[in-house]
């Protein structure tokens, strides 16, 4: 999951990427309210949540979350804020967030809300409705699990075996699960796997791609994974009938 964290407190700021990251998630944090907008309304940065305070240089939590809602953009957005008078709470919510959190707050109650705003959370924040997405997905043969990053191999008898991912493979198959018989190109792939400032290298993708292929391989899931020339790779269920047995 990338997450878009727009927090101005540096302390707060580097705490909350620190644990999210810890937790799997891929994170974009910025500190002003004009670099999120930037991130926000170009291609190359496509998040499953965001979470802006409501006091930002530049432009304000609340207005973030106008300018999504007028552009048609349902990502789900958590709200931080010290106002907590009712009136301030609702115009948050009808600013467009989907949760208010008020500070100070635990991290555990961070984790929380953003498991349930994923729960419902649309792929991409693209589309006017979000719907509910299962914390558990049965594709291709393999059970993933959102919840508790787990993977299984799903045997015909019943069976199932558990398939050991390092966190980066974890977050590549989970990407592709969620978008079968859909190609993806490396640019999606590098952009979700890694955050904006990190440091890329330019195999990276192929090396991750190979290395999942690989391990999942040894359970009996090879072609799974399509390389499809000049544009990427889908992750294709068909190809479990002929892999899976």
């Amino acid at each position: 999951m990338k997450v878009l964290l727009v927090e101005d407190e540096p302390d707060l700021g580097a705490s909350i990427q620190r644990k999210l990251s810890k937790e799997r998630y891929i994170v974009d944090w910025v500190l002003d309210g004009n670099e999120a907008w930037i991130y926000l309304e170009h291609d190359w940065t496509q998040y499953t949540l965001a979470i802006f305070d409501w006091l930002l240089p530049g432009m304000s939590g609340l207005e973030l979350c106008k300018r999504l809602r007028d552009r048609g953009n349902a990502l789900p957005v958590l709200m931080l804020t010290a106002k907590d008078s009712m009136a301030d709470k609702v115009a948050g919510l009808d600013a467009g967030a989907d949760d208010y959190l008020i500070k100070p707050f635990g991290m555990a109650e961070l984790l929380a809300r953003l498991r349930a705003l994923q729960r419902r959370a649309s792929f991409g924040g693209a589309t006017l409705t979000p719907q509910f997405q299962p914390l558990q997905l049965h594709v291709g043969g393999l059970i993933l699990d959102c919840g508790n990053c787990t993977v299984s191999r799903q045997y015909p008898n019943g069976e199932n075996k558990v398939i050991y991912l390092t966190k980066k493979e974890f977050q590549l198959l989970e990407y592709l699960m969620k978008r079968p018989n859909t190609v993806i190109t490396r640019d999606q792939i590098l952009n979700h796997l890694y955050a904006f400032s990190a440091e890329r290298v330019s195999n990276v993708v192929a090396a991750q791609i190979r290395l999942l292929r690989r391990k999942l391989s040894e359970y009996g899931c090879d072609g799974l994974i399509e390389t499809i020339p000049s544009m990427g790779y889908r992750f294709n269920p068909g190809n479990a009938d002929s892999t899976i047995s």
